[in-house]
């Protein structure tokens, strides 16, 4: 069986760590799942929970959960920093000019079976643990609970949503950060980036390079 992302093994990540770090901080994943209608995908902010599913809801509304059969296979994209590399920022680049642009990135592909939840408990939870975890971080000690709204108004709200697990099955990620150059090349792309205030691609940079090196 090919690998279903092309995945030279230096850019291969296999650091748990490291991809749950790219799942936290860029949460809206691209949903993907082959249905009778096709392919279809959506763009769901998911969370994992305790052990390890990832949760997430949808709109009563969208199809999603009428063309994805419970407990079918879909693919959830997680999109971390990227961005553009210009040869000019490697020293090397003067001595002999053999180097080319290249866009550096972090992707992590989760598998896993999918299961939708129509109960109001589960929807609940899936609302408690989405808005508890960006609420925090977003409002502090003035976080939003959903305690605050009226309570008919809450449940209307949940009448309109279904909330879904995903039980992980594999994960592949990739993190293309450069580590192929040699450690001057590696750090003229780092402080280009930071001169461009790309600070999130920079800082996902210097955290894989290998330590000691």
């Amino acid at each position: 069986m090919g690998c279903a992302m092309y995945l030279p093994e230096h850019f291969n990540e296999v650091d748990p760590e490291a991809v749950a770090a790219v799942i936290a901080a860029a949460p809206l994943a691209a949903v993907v799942a082959q249905t009778r209608d096709g392919l279809i995908a959506n763009h769901i902010p998911l969370i994992a929970g305790k052990d390890g599913a990832l949760v997430g809801h949808v709109a009563l509304a969208n199809d999603m959960h009428r063309l994805i059969d419970d407990g079918q296979e879909i693919l959830a994209i997680f999109h971390g920093a990227d961005g553009y590399i210009t040869p000019n920022s490697y020293p090397s680049k003067a001595e002999h000019h053999r180097a080319v642009p290249t866009w550096n990135y972090q992707v992590a592909h989760v598998y896993g079976a999918i299961h939708f939840q129509h109960d109001e408990r589960s929807k609940c939870a899936a609302l408690g643990l989405l808005t508890h975890e960006h609420e925090r971080r977003v409002s502090g000690d003035k976080a939003w609970r959903m305690s605050d709204g009226p309570a008919d108004y809450i449940v209307d709200m949940l009448s309109k949503i279904v909330a879904f697990r995903i039980v992980v099955t594999r994960t592949i990620a990739k993190s293309k950060l450069s580590q192929n150059r040699d450690r001057r090349d590696f750090g003229g792309a780092v402080a280009a980036l930071r001169e461009r205030g790309e600070s999130a691609l920079a800082d996902a940079m210097e955290a894989r390079w290998p330590k000691g090196e």
